[in-house]
């Protein structure tokens, strides 16, 4: 049994039927493009888990003549992540960029040299979707979106940075259950098998910066959410306070960026609160 399985087997209710949710994220990924006027997509390759299932389904989605992957390093950035950025790259077939956002990020940061790692990670973060935003009016191409459910529901992400997108295939997925797409898919086993990480820092992993294994939050946002139990409610379950208490403060806090800016109602007819069905455009 691999890890993977290994992972599965504490929490069989996360288990996905693979080739049926392929078949789903493939066929709707497609059609949100399509509906719309596009025939290409662009997504940022960093050599993640999350990234790499994104493009994999893309290409079944589209083919490899209709997908860009961009890479977009950092002087501090692993050389592991450009290696299996490529692999990724050679294995589906699909053109490739690499842009080095050394440059502005550092030009930017001379002014602040006191700057945090927070906002640095941010401002790279930010950074690398404007470039992916305009490599897209260049090529006519929808950004795909590649955070999963899990960080999504965590704020585990930089707002209009890498928790942009014009269509995200995998935002419905815990990270568990990126993990067995992933493997499902065909996804390169070094990236398979590495650490997730955001690669702001030397040796900076998700789950360190975090505080907890992504399989723990997985199934206390499963009970949390999919099963719709109140914090006092898993609390009786087993699982610990301190933890149940720090999750559901952090889904709480970052709601703002699960949402679209918020308009203040002035009119009678507010886009996003009562101009929001297709009727409203005549169709």
């Amino acid at each position: 049994m691999n890890w993977i399985e290994e992972q599965l087997s504490k929490a069989p209710f996360l288990r996905l039927d693979s080739e049926q949710t392929t078949r789903l994220l493939v066929t709707t990924l497609r059609e949100e493009i399509e509906k719309v006027g596009f025939q290409r997509v662009v997504i940022g390759l960093s050599g993640g888990i999350d990234s790499a299932l994104s493009l994999y389904l893309a290409v079944r989605a589209f083919g490899a003549d209709r997908v860009i992957a961009v890479r977009m390093p950092y002087r501090t950035s692993s050389t592991n992540s450009l290696t299996d950025a490529q692999i990724a790259v050679e294995e589906t077939g699909v053109e490739s960029i690499t842009i080095d956002i050394t440059p502005q990020i550092d030009a930017y940061f001379n002014r602040f040299p006191e700057a945090s790692p927070l906002r640095r990670g941010n401002k790279m973060a930010r950074e690398r979707m404007t470039i992916l935003y305009d490599l897209s009016a260049e090529h006519r191409a929808l950004v795909v979106g590649t955070s999963n459910r899990t960080e999504i529901l965590l704020g585990y992400g930089t707002q209009f940075g890498d928790a942009a997108s014009a269509v995200n295939p995998i935002g419905d997925l815990y990270k568990t259950q990126v993990r067995q797409l992933a493997s499902y898919l065909g996804v390169p086993q070094s990236i398979l098998d590495k650490p997730p990480s955001a690669d702001l820092w030397s040796d900076q992993t998700d789950e360190g910066e975090l505080g907890f294994r992504y399989i723990d939050v997985d199934i206390l946002l499963y009970h949390l959410i999919d099963l719709g139990l109140s914090a006092q409610q898993v609390k009786q379950k087993g699982f610990d306070p301190s933890f149940v208490n720090h999750v559901v403060a952090r889904i709480r806090q970052n709601q703002f960026k699960r949402v679209m800016p918020i308009i203040l109602k002035v009119g009678s007819r507010t886009v996003g609160t009562d101009f929001r069905y297709l009727r409203d455009w005549g169709v």
